[in-house]
């Protein structure tokens, strides 16, 4: 009778440990990949170039159905040349305009910015930190490569990305059968993997190990959304690509660490460049150092992209 009263207590503990877990993990989920529903996203301009009036919206239905937006701009000085600016987690296009104006006045190009699955005016339900995001702007790439088509100059392309952003540029440019046009990447404080930022994420804010949570979510948002956190990798991503990649990192970043900065600067082959934004915190070594920031991406871009 006393075994049977241990054995049933040890059931009901482990029930409720389980139960503790997956509950634990389905909030993690939600909390790290719902993306705000789109009729309370923000779309302010408070970070956006004094010209962004001048922006041009335009839609596109992406393979999966959806209805994604970005904004451009057209050059008449570009020769064929633009880039194609990507924003962070949570943010939305109109974040880093002022990045795509130093293209644009800067150097003379063409720019476009996409708002991400699930960020801005895109329709979506979750955020894909960067994984799923590839396909998403390798179609841009086509559309803007439609929309800046010149007869008389060869299409000419970079992806600069930051944050999450970077992530994404990083996780596209290791995939084989890439366009012509995609000639070169800027990745600006992108992280190594889902699985360490996250893992990372949920040390500094809820003082937590990664086991069991970080495999339970990591389960979870594979039934979801049919990615793992370990697969989405611009560490593994970046070993693969074979065109010139410019790293970005502040030295004062925490948020997606420093430290994250050579792993993936060893990892990618040449040709490669890179550039430590000194004292700057996560996202803002262009804030910080516009005019170095400028002429670090020029001379990268004169190296790869004339």
């Amino acid at each position: 009778m006393k075994g049977r009263k241990i054995i049933t207590l040890c059931c009901s503990t482990v029930l409720l440990v389980f139960i503790a877990v997956m509950a634990g993990s389905m909030y993690m989920l939600d909390f790290s990949l719902k993306a705000v529903p789109q009729e309370e996203r923000l779309y302010s301009i408070a970070h956006a170039d004094s010209m962004a009036e001048a922006f041009r919206d335009t839609f596109v239905v992406m393979p999966s159905g959806e209805r994604h937006h970005a904004i451009f701009m057209r050059n008449d000085s570009a020769r064929g040349r633009t880039a194609i600016v990507v924003h962070g987690y949570k943010d939305n296009c109109m974040k880093f305009s002022p990045i795509a104006m130093m293209y644009y006045r800067s150097m003379g190009y063409n720019i476009l910015l996409p708002d991400l699955h699930g960020h801005g005016k895109s329709e979506g339900e979750d955020i894909r930190m960067g994984w799923y995001d590839r396909w998403d702007v390798l179609h841009w790439t086509k559309v803007a490569e439609s929309i800046f088509r010149d007869s008389t100059e060869t299409s000419r392309m970079v992806l600069h990305g930051v944050s999450m952003g970077a992530a994404t540029v990083m996780c596209l440019s290791g995939e084989s059968d890439l366009p012509e046009y995609i000639r070169c990447f800027v990745e600006d404080c992108g992280y190594s993997s889902v699985w360490e930022e996250f893992s990372m994420q949920l040390k500094e804010q809820f003082s937590l190990p990664p086991f069991p949570l970080m495999y339970t979510t990591d389960m979870l948002c594979r039934m979801r959304y049919g990615w793992g956190f370990r697969e989405a990798s611009p560490l593994d991503m970046v070993v693969r690509c074979r065109r010139p990649m410019l790293f970005i990192h502040g030295d004062a970043d925490t948020f997606v660490p420093f430290a994250m900065l050579q792993p993936l600067y060893d990892a990618k082959p040449e040709p490669k460049m890179k550039w430590i934004a000194e004292g700057s915190e996560h996202a803002c070594a262009y804030k910080d150092h516009p005019e170095e920031y400028a002429a670090e991406v020029k001379t990268f871009l004169e190296r790869y992209m004339e």
